[in-house]
């Protein structure tokens, strides 16, 4: 049994002083008291630790290196083929490198666990390994080195568009058809039993530009009781071309023959229009945002303000790992809807501020979009839990709302001192607890490649 003691905790009622987290063998939270006489270990402020809710993690070694200007107008499209040229020369030895040291990343940045929508399954000219889920356990084995909680969601990825053209060159990495996919899965889940408790494993179809329609009911059935995930409206080329090939707008389509619910995470949803966004926002299913990777992207600005007033549940990723913090994507989702509708305190409420109303949706919505039974101080939930260091300069005197809105809009991974990862204590005074091995690991892994042209 752990024991950590408050100064002051965001519990599901509000904030509270003294509190006592006990933490049992398992890594879920036994109890939960307020008014406690200190003892074990003390920290600052406690908050529950969001889920980073998507992620493409070897895209992370190739951070910093898209940024120069081509014959062409750039775009998404133009940085998708550096990334298949990038990808042609990844090893499962340095993608479990990159992975481990994302990980480490996202720990160190206050998230509580992550969601790998992992779609780099075979060798660079689209053979199999020897065994189909080579790449899904490198995944785990990154997991099992940095402690971090893991949804493993292995990607369906059958066409290069809605026309249903072959793969090619980077694609070829992706591919499977549905029985060669059913089998992934069953490797897959191997290598997740291997991990703790808390691990957990989904399923992706990867876009409707990428699945036949029936294929999504085909992720639904393999997933078991694990999530679902789909990259849906992200850009304004991908939209006109589902809507060419079948008759309506991507979000249109879903919701007219998808079913989505509350199992489902939909990833960007940046080209949405005003009734797409209620009708998606009232099915249950969480918005999966990457605001640094959506802006990096040029992909959009995702409705968040029409989205939450609809009900909607959402949820923040890294995406593209270009930069893994988590107070700069929150900060982002609100700058975004500040900077579009001339505004402040877009996504505040009368009852929560800024950064209180960012920190608490994302950690709930997060949750739902993992399968995972955390996203709040509470008993029976695992312990994803973030401490931030009271004694920080902008922090110092300052508690509740305003400690967490300075966190949220004014911070970042400098504040936090301590995560926890369903009880797992990796980060202790804001370092990983094996950094360094995870950082030599991760400059031998990347060194040829980013020196690479």
């Amino acid at each position: 049994m752990q024991v950590i003691h408050a100064a002051q905790a965001l519990l599901p009622a509000g904030w509270a002083r003294d509190v006592r987290v006990e933490v049992d063998a398992e890594g879920r939270i036994a109890a939960v008291t307020a008014g406690a006489r200190p003892e074990g270990r003390r920290v600052d402020l406690l908050l529950p630790a969001p889920v980073n809710v998507h992620s493409h993690a070897f895209q992370r070694a190739m951070a910093g290196l898209a940024e120069r200007k081509g014959p062409a107008r750039d775009s998404f499209w133009t940085w998708r083929e550096l990334m298949y040229r990038f990808l042609g020369r990844l090893t499962p030895d340095q993608v479990q490198a990159i992975a481990a040291f994302v990980q480490m990343e996202m720990l160190e940045a206050g998230f509580g666990a992550c969601v790998e929508f992992h779609y780099l399954h075979h060798q660079p000219d689209g053979t199999p390994y020897d065994d189909p889920a080579e790449m899904s356990g490198r995944i785990a084995a990154a997991a099992a080195q940095s402690g971090a909680g893991l949804t493993l969601l292995p990607v369906l990825y059958r066409f290069g568009g809605c026309d249903g053209r072959a793969l090619a060159g980077g694609q070829l990495r992706f591919g499977n058809d549905p029985e060669r996919f059913a089998r992934l899965m069953e490797g897959a889940a191997q290598a997740v039993a291997a991990l703790p408790a808390d691990a957990a494993l989904g399923t992706a179809p990867h876009s409707l530009r990428a699945v036949a329609p029936e294929d999504l009911a085909l992720c639904q059935v393999l997933a078991g009781e694990g999530p679902v995930h789909m990259h849906l409206a992200e850009q304004p080329a991908e939209v006109a071309e589902v809507q060419a090939a079948l008759g309506a707008r991507p979000v249109e389509w879903v919701l007219a023959h998808a079913e989505p619910s509350a199992r489902w995470c939909f990833v960007h949803c940046t080209q949405m229009q005003p009734q797409e966004t209620e009708g998606l926002a009232r099915t249950g299913a969480v918005a999966g945002l990457c605001p640094l990777t959506e802006a990096s992207l040029g992909d959009g600005i995702f409705d968040g303000v029409r989205w939450t007033a609809a009900g909607g549940a959402f949820a923040v990723g890294s995406d593209s790992n270009i930069r893994i913090s988590l107070a700069e994507e929150l900060r982002q989702l609100e700058t975004s809807q500040r900077l579009r509708d001339h505004t402040r305190a877009a996504l505040a409420t009368e009852a929560r501020s800024t950064g209180r109303r960012l920190l608490e949706d994302a950690a709930r919505g997060g949750a739902q979009a993992a399968g995972r039974q955390a996203g709040a101080i509470a008993p029976g939930r695992w312990a994803d839990l973030l401490a931030l260091d009271g004694a920080h300069p902008d922090l110092a005197g300052l508690s509740g709302d305003r400690a967490l809105d300075t966190f949220v809009m004014a911070g970042g991974r400098g504040m936090v001192a301590d995560v926890w990862s369903a009880g797992r204590h990796m980060v202790q005074d804001g370092r990983h607890l094996a950094r360094d091995a995870i950082v030599s690991a991760y400059r031998r892994a990347t060194g040829d490649l980013r020196a690479a042209p």
